[in-house]
């Protein structure tokens, strides 16, 4: 992406047109970067040691002294690091070198376990290394793509929108989504197999054996370029297409149907996400669809593959250097050969021999006391781990907690004794792969705010500051990359997937004018179709089928699915600060199949209490027809911060793939009762106060920011909710009906600017606050215009113009539907007359949804 600078100084950003990933295109958030740069808003300015600002030195010397006497008296796996993929490759080098090099363990993890570490096991059993097997390119030319567990739309939507443009071009192409939940994605879908939880290996098992039976498997390329084909074969249930679909929760004609469709294709690409990987087998999963792919012969041709799709910006740089507690580094494992060469290259004291702790194993052994000392960078575990809440009791317990950061109000920021002040987007400098092997360069275009400097630097301190200096003496990161490149290529001859060892030479200038580049690079050129030569990385060269079997998990209530909203990211720590990020989903509902909302007495829009043995979380209600049966879906993204109770990980169960360590977000049993609520209300301005309800959900804004409210009865009184949020100097006005239960206020200042406004009542109080917009704005406010506020209008008459849909241009709902009765018929007229659905797309099914409920309602009226 570009990033521009008015006159005024104001900052514009725009996609890059010249890079191959996107092509000039950005989705919301991308586009909204912009909105999230106040560098002096919650940010984390300088050090701090046991709550106390201290310089940089006194920090450092502190993380020092502390592991060095952790080490020195309980040995070098008492100690942990806990990455992210949000560091930056570089960053993410010299933090395994340090753990696995010159401290010695393998206690290093990252946040990525948690979305993609599933992928990698499955990739690593087949082909023999982590290697990604499609482009962002095949998903255009394939004949057949199939979505499993992965909302293209919602998530990648700028992969999306290339995908649906080729769909719509061509009359050869069909796409397929399985899914549990009929998704955005849904909308170019030819096909939607709305699968039961888990039943993926199942699925692609039963299509295994009766592509083989009808003789639609490829027997020469078996016989070339694979082995375990026998095996596999052997350990397949023979199931008729009934009884598959049967296994699955699916319809007969649905399965025939994209039986017959993968028997005609010539070509075809499994997209997968969250939905496998984040799954107790989500490994077998991966294999299941691999091994599909091995049997069509469907994998190193164009338009063919499983393409595993990451969700982070950097987890495949993360994967690359060796971030896992499971991988070495640069793609190699722990077998003596790797490990001698790597510490041959590092010139290290020691090297790690066994792979460390996976996330989960390792918060376990803070919690059990086996792990001292847990260095924390760059991501919020006490939010986005399952069974949060004993994680925050373990590093309560824990001896020293470090956390580099760039804001300063996580959860797990407040658990730290030592933090560290990180440079955030546009302020750092470094490189980043993508999901299709694309390595970018990410310049610095702002100033480090405070004190605040680069994580690679921070850690290249510490191990100084531990006698390590010769390891890390480097002067610019750029160095840093240079040694991370050559590693790739030592002692490699194109035994290992992955090597930039023609990147390893660059001067300080040709690394940072560096172009977008995919590896595997040959004979420094990019030639980064892989398997093209039907050569894998096993020793022997061939892809390995692996035994699978499927079982679907007997649940005894209603099963609990997490993930993401289309404009917001992890805890909202950068998309809370953009207020057209926030007002799209301005807090998190539960959606409920309307026959579940019957039977467990919800209504759409009360409040519901959602339990397991791990928590609580207390969520609004909403009904969705495109929720399965006995299943519910809650969005992940509202930490502490945000909400009362609704970090949704909390009620997440700790179960885990046993090969990968991936926790199965996708899979918890829970309960759900309605809570009663006595009155609904929203907050406009700005308090540093908690409000006294069960339920509040925080919204920012740039002119005001909203706390949207509900009260149990007997809990807590307008009145003091009031007094809780409410300026305390500044001239009142109030307006009360306690017959009706309908209080406001409004506090102006000296000038009679609007300072805040409050709205109480009996029910839901449109959240959609946005015409207040324009009197926040007001230097002072008339008496019609307070006596108006108190009523809950403006003297024109003129509402908010509804939640945002189009997040890019800022269009509301209210608008929308105003269109479409006056006879905007499709997403491409609404687009000619307001914009909507004009930037990424990513709103363009929900126009049509509108569009068509609108429609619908016409017709019923007439």
């Amino acid at each position: 992406m570009e990033v521009l600078q008015s006159a005024e100084g104001m900052l514009e950003v725009r996609g890059d047109r010249d890079h191959p990933a996107n092509q000039g295109r950005l989705c919301s958030k991308g586009a909204a970067l912009a909105d999230t740069l106040a560098s002096d808003r919650n940010r984390l300015l300088r050090p701090r040691v046991d709550g106390a600002e201290v310089s940089w030195d006194t920090a450092l010397e502190a993380v020092a002294g502390r592991w060095r006497g952790i080490i020195d008296e309980h040995g070098s796996d008492a100690v942990a690091f806990y990455a992210s993929g949000q560091m930056l490759t570089e960053d993410y080098y010299v933090a395994n070198k340090l753990m696995k090099g010159f401290i010695g363990t393998g206690n290093i993890d990252t946040n990525s376990r948690l979305c993609m570490s599933s992928a990698v096991t499955g990739q690593v059993r087949a082909f023999g290394a982590d290697t990604v097997a499609c482009s962002y390119q095949d998903l255009e030319d394939t004949e057949l793509l199939i979505l499993v567990g992965s909302n293209l739309a919602w998530c990648h939507p700028v992969l999306y929108q290339r995908v649906k443009r080729a769909r719509l071009a061509r009359d050869d192409m069909r796409v397929v989504v399985i899914d549990p939940r009929r998704t955005e994605s849904c909308e170019i879908a030819d096909l939607h197999l709305p699968i039961a939880p888990d039943a993926d290996v199942s699925l692609f098992n039963g299509l295994l054996r009766l592509l083989h039976q009808g003789g639609g498997t490829d027997a020469a390329f078996i016989a070339a370029h694979t082995e375990g084909f026998e095996q596999v074969l052997a350990a397949l249930p023979d199931r008729t297409v009934p009884e598959l679909a049967a296994d699955c929760g699916l319809a007969v004609a649905d399965v025939q149907q994209l039986l017959d469709w993968i028997d005609a294709a010539d070509s075809t690409v499994s997209a997968f996400s969250m939905g496998v990987n984040q799954s107790r087998s989500g490994t077998d999963k991966v294999n299941a669809i691999i091994n599909l792919h091995l049997a069509l012969g469907r994998i190193g041709k164009p338009g063919c593959g499983p393409f595993s799709i990451t969700g982070q910006p950097n987890a495949m740089g993360g994967r690359e250097v060796g971030g896992l507690a499971t991988t070495l580094a640069a793609h190699m494992g722990f077998s003596d050969e790797d490990c001698d060469r790597v510490q041959r290259f590092w010139n290290s004291p020691r090297i790690a021999r066994a792979p460390g702790l996976k996330a989960l194993e390792l918060f376990e052994a803070i919690d059990s006391g086996a792990v001292k000392s847990v260095w924390i960078m760059a991501t919020n575990p006490l939010f986005s781990l399952p069974d949060a809440e004993r994680w925050r009791r373990a590093l309560a317990r824990c001896e020293c907690v470090i956390v580099s950061d760039c804001v300063d109000d996580t959860d797990t920021l407040a658990a730290a004794d030592i933090c560290l002040p990180a440079l955030g987007w546009g302020e750092k400098t470094g490189t980043v792969t993508n999901s299709e092997r694309c390595l970018s360069r990410q310049r610095a275009f702002l100033p480090a705010p405070g004190e605040a400097r680069p994580d690679w630097w921070a850690i290249c301190e510490v191990a100084g500051r531990l006698g390590f200096s010769e390891g890390f003496n480097y002067s610019d990161v750029a160095e840093v990359f240079a040694e991370h490149a050559r590693l790739s290529g030592f002692e490699n001859r194109r035994r290992r997937d992955f090597d930039i060892s023609a990147l390893g030479e660059l001067a300080v200038p040709d690394y940072h004018s560096m172009a977008p580049v995919r590896w595997p690079l040959a004979d420094g050129q990019a030639s980064p179709e892989v398997f093209r030569d039907g050569r894998f990385y096993h020793a022997d060269g061939r892809a390995r089928f692996v035994p699978v079997t499927g079982s679907v998990p007997g649940n005894k209530g209603l099963i609990l699915n997490t993930g993401r909203v289309r404009d917001h990211w992890h805890s909202m720590t950068r998309t809370g600060r953009a207020e057209r990020l926030c007002d799209h989903t301005p807090e998190p509902r539960m959606a409920v199949h309307p026959e579940d909302l019957m039977a467990l007495g919800l209504s759409d829009g009360g409040l519901a209490r959602i339990e397991s043995p791990q928590g609580m979380a207390l969520l609004r209600v909403r009904r969705s027809e495109a929720q399965a049966l006995g299943q519910v879906f809650v969005p992940m993204h509202w930490s502490r911060r945000f909400s009362s109770a609704a970090s949704i990980n909390s009620v997440v169960a700790p179960a885990a793939d046993p090969l990968s360590g991936e926790p199965a977000f996708k899979l918890t049993d829970v309960q759900i009762t309605p809570v009663e609520t006595a009155w609904s209300g929203v907050f406009a301005g700005f308090s540093g106060n908690v409000p006294p309800t069960g339920y509040w959900v925080r919204v920012p804004g740039a002119e005001y920011e909203r706390l949207l409210l509900m009260a149990e009865p007997g809990t807590t009184s307008p009145e003091a909710v009031a007094e809780c949020l409410l300026p305390a100097s500044g001239r009142r006005l109030q307006l009360a009906d306690t017959a009706l239960g309908l209080y406001r206020w409004a506090v102006l200042d000296e000038n009679g600017a609007l300072l805040a406004a409050l709205s109480i009542g009996p029910r839901e109080i449109d959240a959609d606050q946005t015409w207040l917009t324009r009197l926040f704005q007001r230097p002072t406010l008339s008496a019609a215009e307070q006596q108006w506020l108190l009523a809950g209008m403006t003297p024109d008459g003129a509402g908010g113009q509804g939640r945002l849909v189009c997040s890019c241009n800022r269009v509301g709902e209210t608008v929308i539907r105003e269109l479409v009765r006056a006879g905007c018929d499709s997403p491409a007229a609404l687009t000619e007359r307001c914009a909507a659905g004009g930037g990424c797309g990513s709103c363009l099914p929900e126009l049509q949804t509108i569009i068509d409920e609108e429609q619908r309602a016409c017709r019923i009226a007439s």
